[in-house]
């Protein structure tokens, strides 16, 4: 893709990058530099030029929409797509914490909805989730994982939050908690663009007596509208080698146990 669009105009680029902010609603420079052929620098002075025409909003290692940039929140299948080879792998990683009997909880995300795939034939598992693509995947013929369904108010994610989803939740326990996140820093630790989908992380988080949290590398640097949790919070950070090493040194430091499985696993 590099060879093909290396010699594009300045305006093509930009119109290219905003194409990418109105599907994901943010872009990573990252990203953007083999998508577009061109130097981290070049992008740089893109999204500067973007940011500046009220195009986009400059936010650290890239932009996102502008205005309600933190509180946008991209639908399920909007997500889906997005670094599908890293997010199989995590899930398959993860599923290797989880033994017959437990009782897991899963959030909402499609790391967690990958996960939900190899957890359907783990035996006497009880699921606990707020997630309706994931209890979907469980809800299934033949031998099947109990399926606690959290009621609530449905997000574009298709996430089942609010105080009928928090009083569920804080009733139960769990053993292990799988959840995902919209962005991660060491400053804001993990954030989501929706108020009430936070909290519910939160009170999830309480409920457990471990947390996982799965996210790829794209999630780096981004940060939400509400934090649901410090790093230091997360027992096990499941990522792909996507990351960078001075992502991986802050994450490992203030987590407990970081995981980086290779994108091709899985």
């Amino acid at each position: 893709m590099a060879d093909e669009t290396r010699s594009l105009l300045a305006p093509q680029r930009h119109a290219l990058i905003l194409e990418e902010l109105s599907r994901g609603g943010a872009v990573r420079v990252a990203d953007l530099v083999p998508r577009l052929g061109v130097s981290d620098m070049t992008v740089r002075r893109d999204l500067e030029h973007l940011a500046r025409q009220g195009l986009a909003e400059k936010v650290h290692g890239g932009a996102v929409v502008p205005g309600g940039a933190a509180a946008f929140e991209p639908g399920f299948t909007a997500k889906s797509d997005r670094a599908m080879s890293a997010k199989a792998a995590i899930a398959a990683h993860a599923a290797r914490l989880v033994s017959p009997g437990a009782v897991v909880g899963l959030g909402g995300g499609t790391t967690v909805h990958a996960l939900a795939r190899h957890l359907a034939d783990i035996p006497n598992l009880t699921a606990v989730t707020n997630s309706l693509p994931a209890a979907d995947v469980l809800h299934r013929p033949g031998p099947a994982a109990t399926v606690i369904l959290t009621g609530g108010t449905r997000t574009p994610s298709d996430v089942l939050v609010g105080p009928v989803a928090d009083r569920t939740i804080a009733g139960l326990h769990v053993d292990l908690l799988f959840l995902g996140c919209h962005g991660i820093t060491p400053e804001a630790g993990l954030t989501s663009p929706n108020l009430a989908e936070a909290q519910t992380n939160t009170t999830f988080i309480a409920a457990a007596r471990r947390v996982v949290v799965l996210a790829d590398h794209t999630k780096w640097g981004m940060v939400g509208l509400a934090a649901f949790a410090p790093l230091d919070r997360v027992d096990v950070f499941v990522t792909d080698t996507g990351l960078d090493e001075q992502a991986r040194t802050a994450i490992a430091e203030q987590t407990g146990e970081l995981v980086v499985v290779p994108a091709e696993d899985g």
